[in-house]
């Protein structure tokens, strides 16, 4: 195993440290409480959180700024946050006019997000949930009951954010959250396991010309293991497994083609190209496409496909201007 780490025990707090100091816009809360947060807070604003197990970079951090969230929680790798780091996030969110927290759904994450709520009533501070389920891989997994949130998340942080930053209120950003997870599917696939820092053993087996269809963002089994097949067969099945859980027929959509953090841009342009073919052949225009590393799992080689259909509502919120370091519009 090779990292770029000093003690294992550390690369939360050290990987935050280091995102709060290339980025100045940014504050980090410091060790233990592993919060980063906007560092000029807009009066009476709604506050929008996220957050989850760390070694999903550059989720949920690098999405903190004017435009997207207002704080994000980091937990330990792959594990999540813990309600006293939350109720700092929401706090640090606060600004008046409640916080909406969006909750990537596993057990975990939303029990302790729950806590946190309730120790934020207790302070007076209003808050709302929206929680994104929109991988169809599979409809249960190790780390949830019912779908994963996956990738599809971001776009979820993209709308709220936006919204609260027009200076809806929270009822308002909550809808707008909520009716972008109603709307957002994805798929994914894993061609190499990934290895969390301080463990040094793959967290699963590849075959050295095997896919895993469906694998999950923390290692959890897919639907299928299959041998390697050309990006134009890999992207039809992909999209096909959204489209056959949705209908975005005649619509027009966003489109993300997500990497799990060790697939070269090429490979993901490659996918991307025969997504848009794909999409054009089933008279799915797209809006807008979005390829890069948004939601990762470590070092995993592999890669998501996500779908959010859009109607005029969805894409202002999309197109708003974004200043987080990781999505920038």
């Amino acid at each position: 195993m090779k990292k770029i780490i000093n003690n294992p025990n550390d690369v939360v707090t050290e990987m935050l440290q280091g995102l709060a100091k290339a980025n100045p816009n940014v504050v980090y809360a410091g060790e233990g409480v592993e919060v980063i947060s906007r560092k000029e807070k807009k009066s009476g604003k709604v506050g929008v959180i996220s957050g989850g197990g760390s070694g999903h970079e550059p989720a949920h951090a690098g999405y903190v700024g004017k435009g997207m969230l207002d704080a994000a929680v980091a937990g330990n790798v792959f594990a999540s946050p813990s309600p006293d780091r939350i109720i700092e996030g929401i706090k640090a969110a606060d600004s008046g006019a409640g916080v909406l927290m969006v909750i990537k759904n596993y057990s975990g994450d939303i029990m302790n997000f729950e806590m946190a709520g309730e120790l934020a009533s207790m302070e007076d501070i209003k808050t709302a949930s929206v929680v994104v389920k929109d991988d169809v891989a599979v409809p249960n997994s190790t780390f949830s009951t019912g779908r994963r949130g996956i990738a599809g998340t971001v776009f979820v942080h993209k709308v709220a954010g936006a919204a609260a930053e027009m200076g809806k209120s929270l009822e308002e950003v909550q809808a707008a959250a909520q009716k972008t997870a109603d709307n957002v599917r994805s798929m994914g696939m894993a061609m190499s396991p990934c290895i969390l820092p301080g463990v040094g053993t793959p967290g699963f087996d590849l075959g050295e010309k095997e896919v895993e269809i469906g694998m999950g963002i923390h290692g959890e089994p897919g639907v299928s293991r299959e041998d390697l097949r050309p990006a134009k067969d890999l992207a039809e099945e992909l999209v096909g497994r959204i489209l056959a859980d949705y209908d975005y027929s005649g619509s027009e959509v966003a489109v993300m083609v997500n990497g799990l953090g060790g697939t070269p841009l090429m490979e993901l342009y490659i996918m991307y190209n025969e997504v848009e073919k794909y999409l054009a052949e089933k008279g799915i225009k797209i809006y807008r496409a979005f390829v890069g590393n948004y939601m990762t799992s470590l070092e995993m080689a592999g890669c998501s496909v996500t779908l959010l259909k859009l109607d005029d509502e969805l894409k202002t919120y999309l197109d708003y201007p974004s200043e987080a370091p990781a999505f920038r519009v």
